[in-house]
């Protein structure tokens, strides 16, 4: 792991910014900047601090520099924490609705909502109205907490099916589209993308086939989750929603192997899409299967918060 890998994931984990981290080793932003970015090392000293940092926010173990701390390294550790993430996050209601609004907030901004995290808060927490925005955006927030909810206490006692994720469409689009919980019968364009998608004669069977590959126990969940959520938008089963629908799927996977639900940030938005074109036309799935352990883990600092 390289000097920039770890300053990232100390600085992911431990909610510093790059000011306060440069203070915390006792160099300069602008020296920080340049081990961020690779243009400069640090002495050994200052090495040997970072690895340490390393250590206190990831709870693995950095003796020297032989040692490779993966990100998947520290979510196997930070999972065996925790004997149940799913009932841990049902059992709490901090937990339980700060998921339903990052989960909420991050997932319609990406698919072009105007609402802000605080409006996002007002409308799905208090049912407030917000001056100026569409009644549309009032509907796919409340439908999308919803859905959530619907999809926490469904994974209490049963597994990823056709039948949970027509239910969750139906709950995402009810009121917002006539063929709420049911598959495409046209062609469909994912926009701004020349990714080909399913013929939609074939969808019925190519979503029998992704859900039985959903439910094969692999050793690696992350790698078998983010082949599936290429898959899933490839076939673009839906008229619309495919993207929060997906979303969705993952974390319910991730739950079902006691992860945390995935926060994709809008922030992220940008790579996000791009590295799941990659994934699809090239087949190239490391870095969207690298965006995904950033989702955990964004989840897990909102268990540890």
């Amino acid at each position: 792991m390289t000097i920039s890998e770890k300053l990232k994931i100390i600085k992911r984990l431990s909610g510093f910014t790059q000011e306060s981290l440069a203070q915390e080793l006792g160099v300069s932003f602008a020296t920080l900047n340049s081990w961020i970015n690779d243009k400069s090392k640090p002495h050994k000293n200052k090495i040997d601090r970072i690895d340490n940092l390393l250590s206190k926010y990831t709870g693995v173990s950095v003796v020297n520099k032989e040692v490779s701390v993966t990100k998947k390294d520290i979510i196997k550790k930070k999972a065996k924490k925790y004997k149940n993430i799913l009932r841990l996050i049902l059992s709490r209601n901090d937990l339980y609705d700060q998921f339903i609004l990052s989960l909420t907030y991050n997932t319609n901004r990406i698919e072009g909502s105007t609402l802000s995290e605080d409006e996002t808060a007002a409308v799905i927490f208090r049912n407030e109205t917000i001056a100026n925005k569409d009644l549309v955006e009032h509907l796919e927030a409340k439908n999308h907490q919803t859905a959530i909810k619907f999809l926490f206490t469904y994974l209490k006692t049963d597994k990823i099916n056709e039948d949970l994720i027509l239910k969750l469409h139906g709950l995402l689009m009810n009121g917002i589209r006539d063929d709420a919980g049911r598959y495409r019968r046209h062609g469909v364009r994912i926009v701004g993308s020349n990714v080909p998608t399913a013929n939609y004669l074939k969808v019925p069977k190519l979503m029998v086939e992704l859900i039985k590959n959903i439910n094969k126990k692999q050793t690696d969940i992350i790698k078998q989750a983010t082949i599936i959520h290429s898959k899933f938008e490839q076939i673009h089963p839906f008229s619309d929603g495919n993207g929060r629908i997906g979303r969705l799927i993952l974390s319910a996977m991730f739950l079902l192997n006691n992860l945390p639900p995935a926060v994709i940030e809008n922030k992220e938005k940008k790579l996000y899409l791009s590295y799941l074109r990659k994934s699809q036309l090239k087949s190239d799935f490391l870095s969207l299967d690298d965006l995904m352990c950033d989702a955990i883990l964004n989840g897990f600092r909102i268990i540890e918060s």
